[in-house]
């Protein structure tokens, strides 16, 4: 696996097959009530082909890291620091003019509700040729074609027809597929998909995913998806970044996050997934309490006021201590934010019997 993590806190070196390397990533909001802490020192590496998960309660900072990589905090007051290197390009270090060309052109959004992210009193047809024309010296007509084979390329019946409808002509599914045709028009490197099969059933969520790997097999994109579900994450990543209270909390290979996970909001996330194919009667195990306040963070581990592990931690260090990323117990590139000391053993031996009985006797 290319894809790595830096855990070094100044001058970190950009990863030679890192296609986005994120680096140090705060972005905080003034208010009148104080500064709302969106993210905070947010860092990991993307290559190209790859797919990264990013999950994470509402509030943890996942779509608001992904607006600093649009460029699109720009005029809301917030305060960006660190690095976003793309392709070689710090993209905090560009004016809003040549971020707006890169914008669409190396990296694109798929944007979790289409029929409000797609203007409504314009054809799906028209809209998709405005982004093809914004960066590329075309007719009109060629402009229609390129978007009548993307249209067709994403799987709309009848495109050449169908460009000419409103949004609200399409489906949902429908409208999610016409928002990945604009996204991929101008063949973007990264692509960022936020929560893209949300409020669609489950046969259209599995289309929509089909889609994105069989596009990004086809044009070697890398991809960031934001999303709830860990299902989704199963099918689609090669990594996993969890967030929590505005914060990177663990991140490594998707298989080693959801079989060793070492960081108790992980574990939290999976006991509160039902497990279709294990035993029926396992209870889910929802997480206590609520996020915590970006504005008045707690102090410590943010998870520490939710965490029934704390007990465990001597010296009260979740309360006072923010832990570091740091390795895993299995080695590798798994990175965990938690101060206890033996988390795999603990997942091993207390979590897993209670959430899938079946599957922690078979090891």
């Amino acid at each position: 696996m290319s894809t790595s993590v830096n855990l070094a806190k100044s001058g970190p070196e950009v990863s030679s097959d890192a296609y986005l390397s994120v680096r140090d990533l705060q972005v905080h909001f003034p208010t009148s009530d104080g500064v709302v802490k969106a993210v905070n020192n947010l860092t990991f590496d993307l290559a190209a082909g790859k797919t990264l998960g990013v999950v994470g309660e509402s509030g943890s900072g996942k779509s608001v890291s992904s607006m600093a990589i649009m460029g699109l905090h720009w005029g809301t007051g917030a305060e960006i620091s660190g690095e976003i290197v793309l392709e070689g390009t710090d993209l905090l270090q560009l004016g809003p003019d040549e971020m707006r060309r890169k914008r669409g052109q190396d990296v694109a959004m798929i944007f979790q509700d289409p029929l409000s992210a797609m203007h409504p009193y314009y054809t799906v047809g028209n809209q998709i040729v405005e982004a093809y024309r914004v960066h590329n010296d075309v007719s009109k007509a060629a402009a229609k074609k390129r978007a009548i084979e993307m249209l067709e390329r994403v799987g709309i019946p009848n495109p050449d027809r169908r460009i000419n409808d409103y949004p609200h002509q399409f489906s949902g599914g429908m409208r999610q597929r016409a928002m990945i045709a604009m996204g991929l028009i101008n063949n973007p490197g990264l692509l960022i998909a936020d929560e893209p099969t949300t409020a669609l059933d489950v046969t259209v969520q599995a289309q929509i995913l089909d889609l994105l790997q069989d596009l990004q097999r086809e044009f070697n994109s890398a991809i960031i998806i934001i999303t709830h579900d860990l299902g989704v994450v199963a099918e689609m990543a090669d990594d996993v970044l969890v967030m929590y209270g505005g914060r990177a909390v663990e991140y490594g290979p998707c298989k080693e996050i959801l079989t060793h996970p070492e960081m108790p909001y992980t574990w939290g996330l999976l006991s509160s997934v039902p497990d279709v194919t294990g035993d029926t009667d396992a209870r889910l195990v929802p997480i206590p309490g609520n996020p915590p306040s970006l504005l008045n963070p707690p102090t410590g581990c943010p998870f520490h006021p939710r965490c029934p592990h704390r007990d465990k931690v001597p010296g009260d260090l979740c309360r006072t201590t923010l832990p570091d990323l740091e390795p895993g117990q299995r080695g590798g590139y798994h990175t965990k934010r938690c101060h206890l000391a033996n988390p795999d053993t603990i997942y091993q031996t207390e979590i897993l019997p209670e959430i899938a009985p079946d599957l922690a006797e078979e090891r």
